[in-house]
């Protein structure tokens, strides 16, 4: 099936958890892990989010000093967004919403609602808007989604070793623990570069197919 190359990025604590047990927002990492975050946004035609990561961060999902910005999806499995959010009033690339159940009569005349599955989503992306590069940047359910398609291709990941979340509820990069994925899946370590003065360890891997 014809879709986007994806890309994921995540800040993970020391014990591999992506938040803490009551959601808690990002910034808990570094000056240098959010700047890195702009820089993997660059490269990409679409950034794709859940609606717990987007309304937990208010993202508007923007790339400062960027001329033309790639498309904004956001995904929610009822398909309701709150008409208020920042991302419907402020300037960016065209905005599409995913519905992948729920009955929510959601309308928007700055956004695209769209009500079918993940996989047939990413193709919309790819034959109708010619998005060839998706940079997703969470939550943990909807990357648990895009690891079960596998169509995950390059995982970027902060280890944030100053930070231990804990809790048997709080979600890591494939949603809370339970179930282990269909099957397994083989990376490759494409970038590794540890900075003992942040905390912080900076990774790629990239998908062996």
């Amino acid at each position: 099936m014809e879709r986007p190359r994806i890309s994921i990025n995540f800040a993970i604590s020391a014990d591999g958890k992506i938040t803490s047990v009551d959601r808690r927002p990002s910034g808990w990492t570094s000056r240098e892990d959010h700047q890195r975050l702009l820089e993997l946004r660059q490269s990409a035609q679409a950034i794709l989010v859940g609606r717990g990561t987007w309304v937990a961060d208010n993202m508007t999902m923007t790339v400062p000093g960027r001329e033309k910005q790639p498309l904004r999806c956001v995904v929610s499995r009822a398909g309701v967004f709150p008409e208020d959010h920042p991302l419907f009033h402020t300037p960016g690339g065209p905005i599409h919403l995913l519905a992948t159940g729920g009955s929510s009569a959601f309308s928007s005349p700055v956004a695209r609602l769209h009500r079918c599955g993940l996989a047939e989503f990413l193709h919309r992306l790819a034959t109708e808007h010619s998005v060839e590069t998706l940079h997703c940047e969470g939550g943990g359910e909807l990357v648990r989604g895009l690891a079960e398609l596998d169509f995950i291709d390059d995982f970027h990941l902060t280890l944030g070793g100053h930070t231990l979340f804990g809790g048997g509820t709080a979600p890591t990069a494939t949603g809370v623990p339970g179930d282990f994925l269909p099957k397994s899946v083989t990376f490759s370590l494409s970038h590794f570069e540890p900075r003992p003065e942040l905390g912080e360890c900076f990774l790629s891997y990239t998908r062996r197919r």
